[in-house]
């Protein structure tokens, strides 16, 4: 009676384990057993292709088999689950670059109600992981387009408001410095209708924001910025000189556009008071790169600030006006295109901005 009663046990342990196997075999989902020594048990033949896991690796400490994940505190994670008897979860990634969402599971053992080792199971969240990452990318995208139209819109209202003013000022009998403001006001109101115009065009395609590269001048697009700020440099007096060594590089007009603008407009409001403002614009070839310096001999920056100057919403102690976000756009728009911007400059004896973007 004894014998048969122990028959009946070993076959249904041999059942169980049968049914156990089968279950390893079958499943969809990447998984481990591992006992409460840390020793691997069993694992299915999914964990083998993803984690490069070998039938020779079943016996051995789970120590010596987790070189397969880019994940150093594995073995750490199981001792925490078997010694709290609480489920653990984390993302993780493999050698091969893929991401999981790792669930190591207490093993309980309902007689005794201890934990007897850990199944840990795989679940492949790669698509999921690029998805969120392409969605940060696209906010980012979005927040920087909307800061560079809201800074950029207020460029052509600065210009308006001047115009309007040196207008009330010009005699009613010189006509002709009345209609070359008037031809400036018109410009003003032209940028502001463009800049409005790409907004609208943007929400209306729904999707994300790309901006077209083409083979664009230096030449034109300094034309354009000088058009953009005619107001403000009329009203500050500045004299602009440029050196055009490089004349042509493949990138976005509107980017392109919002640096040199960005640029040229902080020139303008750190002028000195000492002196006429001045500010030379020069480009040129290096390697693979076009090389832009926009230089001004205005109030300068302290050395400590120079990192400061490209946070978003910074503002020097002496800003009279400005959002703080130009630097800030200028940073983001070059470091996106692969590029890098730099300053070089001394209190009171202005700066230099050098641009470096990237030829081809």
């Amino acid at each position: 009676m004894v014998m048969l009663k122990n028959d009946r046990q070993v076959k249904q342990l041999v059942k169980l384990n049968d049914e156990l196997e089968n279950y390893f075999r079958n499943t969809i989902i990447p998984q481990l057993f591992v006992d409460a020594n840390l020793i691997l048990r069993k694992f299915t033949p999914l964990a083998m292709k993803q984690f490069s896991l070998k039938p020779d690796d079943l016996g051995k400490p789970i120590d010596e088999v987790k070189d397969n994940f880019r994940f150093p505190s594995i073995v750490e994670n199981i001792q925490q689950v078997i010694e709290t008897n609480t489920i653990l979860e984390k993302e993780i990634q493999t050698t091969d670059f893929r991401w999981f969402q790792m669930n190591i599971l207490p093993y309980v053992i309902n007689k005794t109600k201890k934990t007897n080792g850990v199944i840990i199971t795989f679940v492949d969240i790669t698509l999921r992981i690029k998805d969120l990452k392409d969605l940060e990318k696209l906010i980012g995208e979005h927040e920087t387009l909307l800061d560079t139209i809201s800074h950029d819109i207020k460029g052509p209202l600065t210009s308006l408001m001047l115009t309007i003013n040196q207008i009330k000022k010009v005699p009613p009998e010189n006509q002709q410095a009345g209609q070359a403001l008037f031809r400036i006001l018109e410009s003003s109101i032209g940028k502001m209708q463009v800049i409005i115009g790409e907004l609208v065009e943007d929400r209306q395609k729904q999707h994300k924001y790309k901006s077209e590269e083409e083979l664009l001048s230096f030449e034109h697009i300094l034309e354009d910025v000088r058009l953009t700020l005619a107001g403000e440099l009329t009203a500050s007096r500045v004299t602009v000189k440029t050196e055009i060594n490089a004349s042509q590089i493949l990138f976005s007009r509107r980017k392109l556009r919002s640096i040199i603008y960005n640029l040229i407009s902080n020139a303008i409001k750190f002028k000195s008071a000492e002196r006429r403002p001045e500010v030379l614009i020069t480009t040129n070839q290096e390697d693979n790169f076009i090389v832009i310096t926009i230089k001004d001999n205005g109030i300068g920056i302290a050395a400590n600030k120079h990192a400061a100057i490209f946070s978003k919403y910074f503002r020097a102690e002496n800003a009279i006006e400005g959002s703080g976000i130009g630097l800030y756009l200028v940073k983001e728009i070059v470091s996106n295109a692969g590029g890098s911007v730099s300053v070089s400059s001394e209190e009171g004896r202005g700066s230099e901005f050098t641009v470096k973007l990237k030829y081809v």
